[in-house]
């Protein structure tokens, strides 16, 4: 075995192997799969098979997409066949909300590339002329997916991967792996050791265990999961066709044509059972091709419903029970990217649908690892969107919870009932006591509208029973003041001789030169695309006050880590509470509570100061996110509530109110406000996102300034625009196509309804030459979208200046 390589992969099952083939593709030819077993021989072998194009998720879609066009292909470009059956699949819908979700999810389809059509019960019917259609209404019909045979298509690009230079090496077990002094990786192995560059877990059902040696608790949990084949049926033998595969949230699952023979597959509502369960979820580091005991009591309810839409399947005994262990991780999604806190440690792992997700993962994580970014915006994937709260308890919970509801329909406004309440401020329960809905972001508990007692949210994707209640929270900021907690924002404070120098040249726009100055910037990957959005505040010549969203927490912390020897970095995210004060009457309410002067001559808009506010001590920085005068007060979170108390208090005589993220949204949409991971992504370069004042060139050198400036010289090939939507009853989610004529020109990133303005509004990015006559595509219906130079709302900033 080679001593030293550029990229070792542990673990070689599809996840694995899709990055080796990859990575080989992307030009990294030295690269090493290291596999205990055979390949394959974790949760690969054993699984279904499933390749669904239809998925909730934009850039998830274009995962599943890409692979379900590699596998057709991979027999022609490896020579070894890959089992693909490009049958198609129907998912069913019984309700009017998965109707909508289903026109939702056709409307982004044409931008990723898959063809989905919505269709009605006759059409199922010719499809699948065995399935009972009583209580259906629709079904999703993507014609472009299927199924495959695990191994062949696994050992297909395992082979495409060594024609293209890459080693694998089965038989290996890798029992450790130590960072070395240098920095660079050594990989122990059964065999000898090996040095390396990057180093990736793709350890599948293992990927805990290799996580842990080198100190990271990989949130991932090992769940059973049954399917069944029948015995072959009488109604297959003669049938010359395939059937799609059928997904129905009914029966808790999916089931098809294998063969001759039906196949069923549950996820279970309630009762599911961890794999291992009894070892702490962690498998037997010596197994290969292990299967459970299957438990058919168990699946009997779900299981009883598929036979009544496929009775034909009740005919035939069953031949087999395959019940093997898939990891979940709390959102369902895998992980797919750096680890946080470690150089060149790269996650591929936690996909509890790895079949279809296995090359597209290998491709874009592959593009990751060798270029800086990839072609998509990955933050779905990217391992470091969990943090230290979620441990094992809170992964256990929702890796459970994400297990039951694998086929309930992604509503909006729909929350997640385990592992919350993981990171609260001092004001949660009295804020749920006045009402506070909470949405939880990366752990965080953070309102999202106040309701009245007993109501509960009609969720859908229409405009529901939330729109007046928002609509009285934007007109009290608009009108009067309003007061949020919003204490999630992620904040550091970056101090020392050094701290200029790194934040220059980590960040895009000039960095504030007086004390108290705020500017807001953006970090930047070595080909210019916007991987964060910071405000920095200047405190002293050596101490900065840097922001950024709730969810960049970790990733700000890599970014930072940077830093030298004459740089501090401290986290103080769980140090400082955050409340926004803001609206006409903002200085009102606040002036009486503190001797310092809060007029525009002394306290000017984009500016901070620490100062005392009735008896807590600050910082005070006077901007905000939803275009009013007004200030986030960032206040020892020991001290939040005192804090809140008194404003509220001083606040009641001026009608303040309270309010949530949802008005933030309707807010920062008519003032026009580009959201990070909506309008700004790692897709994107800040001249395409039309944010070229925050470039300044003329600073020096800074990470992406070159690829910019190639931008800014070459022209753009796509750009952000800013309309107005003719919507009646329902407003730009994000992902929506936009439409000229038949022609797709664009896809809309984020929208809202604006209250005070009564414009439905949206973001949307579109080919540079389209300008007019622009429509989009909401729930099924087109809408016209005007476009619009200024923001609906003050766009003079005459507001935030007063």
């Amino acid at each position: 075995m080679q001593s030293h390589a550029k990229v070792v992969i542990a673990g070689g099952g599809m996840m694995g192997v899709g990055l080796a083939y990859h990575l080989a593709e992307e030009g990294w030819k030295d690269v090493v799969l290291i596999e205990k077993g055979e390949l394959t021989s974790g949760s690969t072998w054993h699984a279904a098979g499933q390749c669904p194009s239809f998925i909730g998720n934009y850039n998830m879609a274009k995962i599943h997409h890409y692979s379900n066009t590699l596998y057709p292909r991979l027999e022609e470009i490896t020579g070894q066949p890959a089992g693909w059956h490009g049958c198609g699949g129907i998912r069913l819908a019984t309700t009017q909300e998965e109707v909508d979700w289903f026109n939702y999810v056709a409307g982004f389809s044409a931008n990723v590339g898959f063809h989905m059509e919505v269709i009605g019960p006759s059409r199922i019917k010719e499809l699948n002329p065995w399935l009972e259609t009583d209580g259906i209404l629709a079904g999703a019909w993507t014609n472009m997916d299927g199924h495959v045979d695990p191994s062949s298509a696994c050992n297909a690009m395992a082979a495409g991967a060594r024609r293209m230079g890459a080693a694998i090496i089965r038989r290996n077990r890798v029992t450790d792996i130590r960072q070395l002094p240098s920095g660079e990786w050594q990989v122990v192995t059964e065999q000898g050791s090996i040095t390396c560059e990057h180093v990736v877990n793709a350890g599948g059902c293992y990927a805990r265990e290799v996580g842990l040696w080198v100190g990271l608790d990989t949130p991932i949990t090992n769940m059973e999961h049954h399917y069944l084949v029948t015995e072959a049926l009488d109604a297959f033998k003669t049938w010359e066709g395939e059937l799609p595969v059928m997904r129905d949230p009914a029966t808790a699952g999916y089931y098809r044509q294998e063969q001759k023979s039906g196949l069923v597959g549950i996820y279970e509502h309630y009762g599911a059972k961890e794999a291992w369960g009894h070892r702490g979820g962690f498998p037997e580091w010596g197994s290969e091709n292990e299967l459970f005991e299957g438990d058919i009591d168990r699946i009997a309810p779900w299981l009883e419903q598929a036979f009544e839409r496929m009775p034909v399947f009740a005919e035939a005994g069953i031949k087999r029970i395959i019940n093997g262990a898939i990891p979940h991780t709390p959102d369902g999604n895998p992980l797919a990217g750096p680890a946080p806190g470690l150089r060149n440690f790269w996650q591929c792992c936690g996909s509890s649908i790895g079949i279809a997700q296995g090359a597209g993962v290998g491709k874009y994580l592959a593009q990751w690892m060798v270029h800086g970014d990839s072609e998509i915006n990955m933050a779905c994937v990217d391992p470091r969107r969990f943090g230290g709260f979620a441990d094992q308890a809170y992964t256990r919970a929702k890796s459970f919870e994400d297990y039951h509801e694998m086929f309930v329909t992604p509503l909006p406004g729909r929350e997640a009932a385990a592992g919350r309440d993981v990171r609260t401020t001092p004001l949660y329960e009295p804020l749920k006591a006045k009402g506070a809905v909470y949405s939880q972001v990366f752990g965080w508990e953070r309102p999202k509208y106040f309701a009245p007692e007993g109501f509960v949210e009609d969720l859908q994707f229409r405009r529901n029973n939330t729109f007046g209640i928002v609509a009285g929270e934007c007109r009290a900021v608009r009108q009067r003041v309003g007061i949020c907690d919003l204490s999630s924002f992620a904040k550091f404070d970056v101090t020392g001789p050094g701290a200029e120098a790194l934040l220059h040249r980590l960040t895009a726009n000039k960095l504030p030169k007086k004390q108290g100055g705020i500017t807001l910037t953006h970090v930047l990957s070595g080909n210019g695309r916007i991987i964060g959005e910071w405000t920095i505040t200047r405190l002293a010549d050596d101490r900065f006050y840097v922001l950024t969203g709730a969810g960049a927490e970790l990733q700000a912390l890599d970014q930072l880590s940077a830093a030298g020897e004459d740089v501090a970095v401290t986290n103080v995210t769980d140090d400082f509470g955050m409340l926004v004060v803001a609206g006409p009457k903002a200085r009102d309410v606040l002036q009486p509570l503190t001797e310092a002067d809060l007029s525009t001559p002394s306290f000017r808009w984009l500016s901070g100061q620490e100062i005392t506010i009735a008896g807590v001590a600050l910082r005070a920085l006077r901007v905000n996110y939803v275009g009013e005068l007004g200030w986030e007060l960032h206040a020892p979170m020991t001290q939040l509530a005192e804090l809140y108390s008194a404003i509220w208090q001083a606040g009641e005589p001026h009608g303040i109110s309270d309010f949530g993220l949802h008005a933030v949204n309707s807010l920062r949409m008519e003032k026009a406000y580009h959201g990070m991971n909506t309008e700004l992504t790692s897709e994107i370069t800040l001249i395409e996102a039309g944010s070229s004042r925050f470039y300044a060139p003329d600073k020096g050198a800074f990470q992406g300034r070159a690829a910019t400036e190639l931008v800014r010289q070459q022209g753009i090939a796509t750009k952000l625009v800013y309309g107005e939507v003719d919507a009646d009853n329902c407003d730009i989610y994000g992902g929506e196509p936009v439409m000229q004529g038949d022609k797709v020109v664009g896809v809309c990133t984020s929208g809202g309804f604006g209250h005070a303005t009564g414009k439905s509004l949206g973001f949307a990015y579109v080919d540079p030459e389209a300008a007019g006559g622009l429509e989009v595509v909401i729930l099924g219906e087109r809408k016209a979208f005007t476009l619009l130079d200024a923001p609906v709302w003050d766009p003079t900033n005459e507001r935030q200046k007063a």
